[in-house]
């Protein structure tokens, strides 16, 4: 291992070490909705994040939504969520986490949500619930590592390239076609100055986002012009190719808030009602890996949605990978469908994985049945716009 990977790997453990990362999802469930097909047969396995997924597919009233991840932090964070969503208004409940604002945030906590959080999530919030008082300058969408690096990049935005004028404009088209003449004419030579794209190759910005540096590699090696080709590629087609007016993905980094009618489903009148009707008592939060939860588990799961999270295991954890896919085959139902993502543009590691069927080791690739034109239409409209490429996978019966 190079003096650079050991300084990166060290960063991202920092970084991550003790911290909410993500404060909101960054995967478009509209994307999984067409690709998953939920029943109300269907149990979902799930990696948390900030839980508005999870949340999401409940409103599609499948059996069962288990929401996991190995960051206590990002369970808390949806766990505050579930309370809420029982013990609040939907005015409180939106001006906390749509604005990210709640007045007497505190006092609530300690009345309505407190008693119902398990010990974990209940130590966490009694010391960070702070994050939604209005009294602080930042809104909860300016906390944790991606909302700092949201703030720094508002910050850039505002006194440096001085164009927060400009993304106020992008906001409020209502056209691709205004939103490309903005973006020419004003924003792109302005904002991609030499100390922007120098910033986006450091490790530690990357780790505010989650991008471990096997992602990094993947993006370096697989993308013509590096990791700061990638992501101008990106940001340009949010902001010039594909419809902003109800990308609420970038609308609450780009303003530290949702609005009303640009904000995740569960944050709306009618996907409130429906959890707070029953749907959200099927959301279940599991702290541990997904290999350590499956085989802990009893249940057989239909629907598997994996993020991104098998990029990081993807260079120097491949026997951890394969323990995961083991133990995926393990749990899994019958006619199970998986989907992922990853920073590059392909995921050969996945197909490459061995595991052992019936006495017998074999790839995963010669397990799974993908629906390649159906990942490939999806991925062009994702609103998100931040990953190499998505895969939806059938396993074989």
């Amino acid at each position: 291992m190079s003096l650079s990977e050991w300084a990166g790997g060290h960063v991202f453990k920092i970084v991550h070490g003790n911290n909410l990362v993500y404060n909101t999802c960054w995967e478009d469930p509209r994307l999984d909705h067409q690709a998953l097909n939920l029943t109300a047969d269907d149990t979902v396995l799930v990696i948390t994040s900030a839980g508005c997924n999870a949340l999401d597919y409940a409103l599609a009233g499948p059996k069962k939504v288990l929401a996991v991840d190995m960051n206590p932090r990002q369970n808390a964070l949806l766990d505050l969520k579930i309370a809420s969503i029982r013990s609040l208004e939907y005015e409180d409940f939106f001006a906390m986490f749509g604005r990210g604002r709640l007045a007497g945030a505190g006092k609530i906590y300690d009345q309505k949500l407190r008693g119902a959080l398990g010990d974990s999530s209940r130590r966490y919030w009694d010391r960070w619930i702070e994050f939604f008082d209005p009294k602080n300058h930042r809104p909860f969408y300016f906390r944790g590592t991606c909302g700092t690096f949201a703030l720094l990049i508002n910050m850039y935005i505002n006194r440096v390239a001085k164009l927060r004028p400009r993304i106020n404009e992008l906001l409020e088209c209502r056209t691709v076609a205004q939103q490309q003449e903005i973006y020419d004419r004003h924003f792109r030579e302005r904002f991609w100055s030499k100390s922007m794209r120098f910033a986006m190759r450091r490790d530690t910005i990357l780790s505010l986002l989650g991008v471990p540096q096997a992602q990094r590699f993947q993006i370096e090696t697989q993308y013509p012009g590096g990791i700061s080709q990638f992501v101008q590629d990106c940001v340009e087609s949010v902001f010039a190719r594909l419809p902003l007016n109800d990308n609420y993905f970038w609308r609450v980094y780009m303003t530290g808030s949702y609005s009303p009618d640009c904000c995740p489903n569960y944050l709306t009148p009618d996907g409130f009602q429906k959890l707070r009707g029953g749907l959200v008592d099927r959301v279940e939060t599991h702290t541990d890996s997904v290999e350590g939860f499956l085989t802990k588990s009893t249940q057989p799961i239909s629907r598997f949605v994996l993020l991104d999270h098998m990029d990081w295991l993807s260079t120097r954890r491949l026997p951890l990978l394969a323990r995961e896919w083991q133990a995926i085959l393990g749990r899994a139902a019958s006619h199970s469908r998986l989907l992922w993502r990853s920073a590059g543009l392909r995921t050969d590691f996945v197909d490459q994985t061995e595991v052992v069927v019936n006495g017998q080791k074999r790839r995963v690739g010669e397990l799974l049945s993908y629906d390649r034109s159906l990942a490939e239409q999806l991925h062009a409209q994702c609103r998100v716009h931040t990953y190499g490429s998505f895969h939806i996978a059938d396993l074989a019966a």
